[in-house]
């Protein structure tokens, strides 16, 4: 019994150290809701992937930049990339709480980056895990 206590209480410290404030207030992918604007038949691709036509939800890494494709028969495909940004705030609480381990573990799992939403009017930020991709697809005119 007493063994087993241990091994308990040695996995619960493992995993709380193994987190940081990125991984535990925003992990290391996020959901993106992807529509595009009057187009509910437009096919949607993000990162190589298809996810589907009109509005698709995806969960997504926070390491990566997104790079959308949008077509639809009888329209030029439209290709966007959605670059990602590096999270200030968490980096900050990251290194004062966790040192340099916070620092290694966000930056290795993605949890150090967000879409960049402030400088996309295209995306916007639900909340720290949702956001929400607009596509402007007008050069299809159906």
């Amino acid at each position: 019994m007493k063994n087993y206590t241990k091994t308990i209480g040695s996995l619960l410290v493992i995993t709380f150290l193994m987190s940081s404030c990125g991984v535990m207030f925003g992990g290391s992918k996020y959901n993106a809701i992807i529509e595009v604007k009057n187009h509910p038949n437009a096919i949607i691709t993000a990162n190589g992937n298809k996810l589907g036509s009109g509005k698709v939800t995806a969960l997504l890494p926070r390491n990566e930049s997104l790079n959308i494709q949008i077509s639809e028969e009888g329209c030029e495909t439209k290709t966007q990339t959605f670059y990602k940004k590096f999270r200030t705030g968490n980096f900050i609480l990251s290194v004062l709480s966790w040192g340099l381990i916070g620092l290694g573990v966000d930056l290795g799992t993605g949890a150090a980056y967000k879409p960049d939403h402030i400088n996309n009017q295209e995306i916007t930020k639900l909340n720290t895990k949702t956001f929400l991709v607009d596509i402007d697809y007008s050069e299809c005119q159906k």
